[in-house]
């Protein structure tokens, strides 16, 4: 069970080029109020390419087209 000062979040982090989410973390959400973007393999493509973040509780694996 979560504790009640809890400050880390997970997040979820997604693909900019194939736009699905492989990975997930937690971070601190006062010390990095923005949002993360790192580096890091994508199995589909096959490739290191960068992943920023997103709420967890989106839909399955894939991110919702933005309006």
């Amino acid at each position: 069970m979560a504790k009640k000062g809890d400050k880390r979040k997970t997040v979820g982090l997604v693909s900019e080029e194939s736009g699905q989410r492989h990975y997930y973390t937690r971070k601190n959400t006062m010390n990095t109020p923005d949002k993360l973007s790192l580096r890091k393999y994508d199995p589909v493509l096959r490739k290191h390419v960068l992943y920023v973040e997103t709420k967890k509780s989106l839909g399955r694996n894939e991110v919702k087209p933005k309006k």
